[in-house]
């Protein structure tokens, strides 16, 4: 049996959004994040994070800024004893209409085709309607975290999210819940 992936978005889900973060010094960690990512971990799972980048496709910043960012982030896991096996990301801004920009399903299949999973057996979780979209597009189960923009996104993702939870110890305690 090939092994089971969650797939997650970064800004809002796991580091606080910044909004077109650009210097890995403004990555922080949001609360619940390592103890979930640990469980999850814990529980045998592979860890992905897919993310729209589109400030790449908008000028604000460059691709290096942003695996800057993403590199910081994997650092600060990792202090935790946290692996994250990829990071997949969309530079492209909305109007490009794009295959690899959330809510399309470009990323999970680029991230199932690096890894060998089956995205039906995978995990979604993030704080928009996007990252829900990706999920549904792709057949995996979703879960919103009510961190970063979830709260706000929680009645318009009412039917494209299979799971509402505060932070991803929630997300983690649902994951082991189902087995």
């Amino acid at each position: 049996m090939s092994k089971r992936y969650i797939l997650l978005d970064r800004d809002g889900t796991i580091i606080f959004d910044k909004h077109y973060l650009s210097d890995p010094d403004g990555v922080e960690l949001l609360p619940g994040a390592v103890e979930g990512l640990k469980l999850m971990q814990a529980m045998g799972y592979g860890l992905v994070v897919l993310t729209n980048q589109s400030g790449v496709g908008r000028g604000y910043y460059d691709v290096a800024s942003v695996n800057a960012c993403n590199g910081r982030m994997m650092e600060l896991l990792g202090e935790y004893g946290i692996t994250v096996d990829g990071v997949f990301f969309c530079p492209h801004e909305p109007e490009a209409q794009c295959s690899c920009r959330k809510p399309a399903s470009g990323l999970m299949d680029q991230a199932a085709a690096a890894h060998g999973f089956n995205p039906q057996e995978a995990f979604m979780i993030g704080d928009k309607e996007a990252d829900m979209g990706v999920g549904r597009a792709t057949g995996a189960t979703t879960i919103l975290v009510r961190t970063g923009k979830g709260a706000a996104h929680e009645e318009r993702c009412r039917d494209s999210a299979d799971y509402v939870v505060d932070d991803l110890v929630g997300a983690a305690n649902i994951i082991k819940s189902l087995g």
